[in-house]
């Protein structure tokens, strides 16, 4: 039987309805279920975080916004017997920087401030990766290169936890082609908590500044 242009409007018009009670029944549980609100900032804060399975590899890695909490992370790795050796990348000196470099003040970077700390907390063999990285996508440049020269078969690369995924994205295509086989690793002592990110003004910018760009890299490279 021909369903009339009236009835088929109207059809329509209840499926539309539903949705709407659906969502709105939704956002309901969202904002008055403690449980299921909770449930949900958790799920979006873990969006962010990967830690691969850890194996022994030939060096550990540090990336350059990893900062101390990337230093601990690797002492502990080498302490843990994962890898003997670790590398820093360096970073470019920024405007205040170059000022106290201008007065002839010495200038120590985040890469040589690392490697100080790396050898405080025990760790002998330690080097700087020598072409400077201002950001993800530069280290994801890099890294191939001088994995290829150093002639590497697996690389831990420590970062921070809000960073873990989207790095993880950017290290798996850079590194396809390659010998080297690239374990993403997020730092314990990183102060992003992904189980409690909204109760504090900085985990909420960080993570909506960090959800924004992982967006954008699906949205660029959705087959990563």
């Amino acid at each position: 039987m021909t369903q009339l242009p009236q009835e088929r409007g109207a059809a329509v018009h209840g499926w539309r309805r539903v949705v709407v009670a659906v969502a709105v029944t939704a956002l309901v549980a969202f904002l008055l279920i403690p449980t299921v609100r909770t449930s949900v900032l958790r799920a979006v804060g873990h969006t962010l975080v990967i830690d691969e399975p850890l194996s022994s590899a030939d060096v550990i890695v540090v990336t350059a916004d990893a900062n101390g909490a990337g230093t601990l992370e690797a002492s502990d790795l080498v302490a843990n017997g994962v890898a003997a050796r670790v590398a820093v990348f360096a970073d470019p000196p920024d405007s205040i920087d170059v000022e106290f470099l201008r007065r002839g003040i010495p200038y120590e970077d985040r890469a040589a401030q690392s490697i100080r700390e790396l050898r405080s907390l025990g760790v002998a063999w330690v080097e700087q990766i020598p072409r400077t990285v201002a950001g993800t996508e530069d280290e994801g440049r890099v890294l191939p290169s001088w994995c290829d020269r150093s002639a590497l078969g697996s690389v831990v690369v420590v970062c921070v936890r809000d960073h873990s995924r989207r790095l993880s994205r950017v290290l798996r295509r850079a590194m396809k082609g390659h010998r080297t086989t690239v374990i993403t690793r997020s730092s314990r002592y990183s102060p992003f908590d992904p189980d409690h990110w909204w109760e504090s003004r900085g985990g909420t910018r960080t993570t909506i500044i960090e959800l924004q760009k992982l967006l954008l890299d699906v949205v660029l490279h959705p087959f990563s």
